[in-house]
């Protein structure tokens, strides 16, 4: 008597899709959108970040009023007319803070790009190479490193002369050690790994090994630094721009409305109030993205 080979009828639906599960490909786009969004400091971070970028960006469309333009309504108290009250010159300061994010986030930016890009070439050569160029760009990262970051900065804006751009490469310049030690670091651990070793074996030349197989590997602690020095260069752009060395009036620049408000702080306190709580939101909302980053990329620190 003949039977067939006929298969069981599958009754649970988990069991149908259980062979197509267990092979699929890990998707690590998903996986660090699935832990970026349980991690809660990330998300308030992000969120936080996205708020300002937002006003930076539809600065004209939010605020009615111009930044520059002096009013007779001069320490007005915040009120539905202005919300953040007016300044000595009848500005309207929620205006003013709106456009300010622009340069406060397009200084961050701009200065830390390009701090990470120097530093990192530097941290790159000196670690990959050693030898004498590693002692002479890890001798000079030590130069940088033992002045203070904001008098080193006050230095070379002393030398090229107060204004924006100046402050800008100041920023630039003073963070570069810290990316070029970071990369240096991270290039002698990842150029000892056997892949690595088997690329050298097979007459890969040097070129192609930095580009292709270290330097990708090196990006995690880079990109999570870059976000919390973000929040730093926004402190320190505030800070030159405090002592007038930053940007020049009438540019709405949160430094420099602080230190235009010095004067009326007993009697209108608003004036120095807003622009310091901008300061600290950015800068609380790029740290914590960053500390989340932290968490998420590195395993040690996942329950």
């Amino acid at each position: 008597m003949q039977t067939d080979n006929v298969q069981p009828p599958v009754t649970n639906l988990a069991e149908a899709g259980a062979v197509s599960h267990s092979t699929q490909p890990d998707n690590p786009a998903r996986d660090f959108a699935r832990a970026f969004l349980r991690h809660r400091s990330a998300v308030i971070g992000s969120v936080l970040v996205l708020i300002f970028i937002i006003l930076a960006i539809l600065a004209p469309v939010i605020t009615p009023y111009n930044y520059t333009e002096p009013s007779p309504d001069a320490l007005a108290a915040p009120s539905a007319e202005h919300w953040f009250g007016t300044d000595d010159l009848g500005r309207d300061i929620f205006t003013r803070i709106v456009y300010g994010s622009r340069i406060s986030l397009w200084v961050g930016f701009i200065s830390i790009a390009g701090s990470i890009v120097v530093g990192s070439l530097l941290g790159l050569l000196a670690g990959y190479y050693g030898k004498w160029q590693d002692t002479l760009i890890s001798r000079l990262f030590d130069i940088m490193l033992a002045f203070p970051s904001i008098l080193l900065a006050i230095a070379i804006v002393a030398m090229l002369g107060p204004g924006l751009n100046n402050a800008l490469i100041a920023i630039a310049i003073i963070n570069i050690p810290t990316f070029g030690r970071l990369m240096r670091s991270r290039v002698l651990s990842v150029k000892a790994e056997d892949f690595v070793l088997a690329a050298r074996a097979i007459g890969m030349n040097n070129s192609r090994i930095l580009w292709h197989h270290i330097l990708p590997n090196c990006w995690t602690p880079i990109m999570v630094q870059g976000t919390l020095s973000f929040a730093t260069a926004v402190i320190e752009v505030a800070a030159l721009g405090f002592l007038g060395l930053g940007a020049q009036p009438p540019d709405p620049e949160w430094g420099t409305m602080l230190s235009d408000a010095r004067d009326y702080l007993q009697l209108a306190p608003w004036t120095m109030v807003f622009p310091g709580v901008a300061i600290m939101i950015t800068v609380l909302g790029f740290n914590l993205l960053g500390d989340g980053l932290r968490d998420i990329f590195d395993p040690r620190m996942k329950q």
